[in-house]
């Protein structure tokens, strides 16, 4: 993909801190892809944080919604190279998921593996509708911008595939209206587990507790997590996510950190023992993690200007989002106003 062409993408605000992998999964390759020219449409995407029950805490919501939008402007997002913004902002996301819907087959959509999954946790008298058309809120939020690639995770495939066949279908029946996307794989991103379980993801859902690094961690935290992360008893450090997966995620962690491949970190490590590497690990993501963190808090201090950024946000995102809901409309049938 050209450097010209856009990518969209975004992340939930569900959290109150972005977890480590989070960063290396996904926004640091944001970062990336701005720094590289390519025209970057980036969202807090809180619309689709309330598709679950437990998660609709109101005051929760606010108050990550700025940490979101704050940690992502600390990473390096540049709202001046980059468009970032929060979806809710954009009301023609929601516009043009409800068209998207009335060409989405119902089987179609039960099809969704990730419906079935969250719907299986969540018990039918909790399950929302919302959660079930889900999918086309975000094939809305990536065809809004004519978008031409989009970073998918092994989590998202099915999703993005779902945008493709709607813009499709959608250009098929109503004439050319939307980009069909592509997407962007990133070169083979590490899987990080969680430090307490090496066996599970790690997640904001392990329930492990120190399991978990986050972004915005205190350092001495972030340390300890990292020296108490489960290994095993050879003592040796070699890359083997079957026999030693504790030790392969701290090599995974360190070189997402260090920007090498986390094979060729064990020969450093030859005649050490696991501490040196957990030091190592600490030292690596600390270092990463503390700038974000401080710019983070600098950012929050100043609410009325975090606020004042996500409008300029907003506005830029509409600018663009505005002619392709006019185009769908009118393609579709609906009368217009001047």
């Amino acid at each position: 993909m050209s450097s010209s062409q856009r990518v969209f993408s975004g992340i939930q605000p569900t959290a109150d801190s972005f977890h480590l992998g989070n960063y290396f999964g996904a926004l640091k390759h944001w970062r990336t892809m701005q720094d590289a020219g390519s025209d970057c449409v980036y969202s807090v995407v809180d619309l689709h944080a309330i598709t679950i029950e437990s998660q609709q805490d109101p005051a929760q919501l606010h108050r990550r919604t700025l940490v979101s939008y704050a940690q992502l402007l600390s990473m390096g997002i540049d709202p001046q190279k980059s468009v970032l913004f929060v979806q809710s902002h954009v009301p023609e996301h929601a516009q043009l998921a409800w068209v998207l819907q009335c060409i989405t087959g119902f089987g179609e959509a039960g099809r969704m593996t990730q419906f079935k999954d969250k719907s299986g946790k969540e018990g039918n008298d909790h399950t929302s509708v919302g959660l079930f058309t889900y999918p086309m809120l975000m094939a809305a939020d990536i065809l809004l911008y004519r978008t031409d690639g989009v970073p998918v995770g092994e989590d998202q495939r099915q999703h993005l595939e779902l945008s493709r066949n709607l813009a499709q279908r959608f250009n098929s029946r109503f004439g050319e209206t939307f980009t069909v996307p592509e997407p962007i794989i990133q070169k083979a991103t590490a899987k990080f587990v969680d430090l307490q379980n090496p066996t599970g993801k790690m997640s904001k859902s392990a329930g492990t507790g120190g399991g978990m690094i986050n972004v915005l961690d205190d350092p001495k935290q972030i340390t300890k997590r990292i020296k108490s992360a489960v290994t095993d008893n050879e003592g040796v450090v070699r890359f083997d996510r079957e026999t030693q997966p504790g030790v392969a995620n701290l090599l995974s962690i360190l070189g997402a950190a260090t920007d090498r491949d986390p094979e060729s970190l064990v020969a450093d490590y030859e005649g050490k023992g696991y501490g040196a590497l957990k030091t190592d690990v600490a030292d690596a993501v600390v270092a990463e993690f503390t700038p974000i963190a401080e710019r983070t808090r600098e950012l929050l201090e100043d609410p009325a200007q975090l606020i004042r950024t996500m409008a300029d946000g907003a506005h830029r995102a509409r600018a663009l989002a505005e002619p392709v809901l006019k185009d769908a409309y009118e393609a579709v049938g609906f009368v217009g106003i001047a």
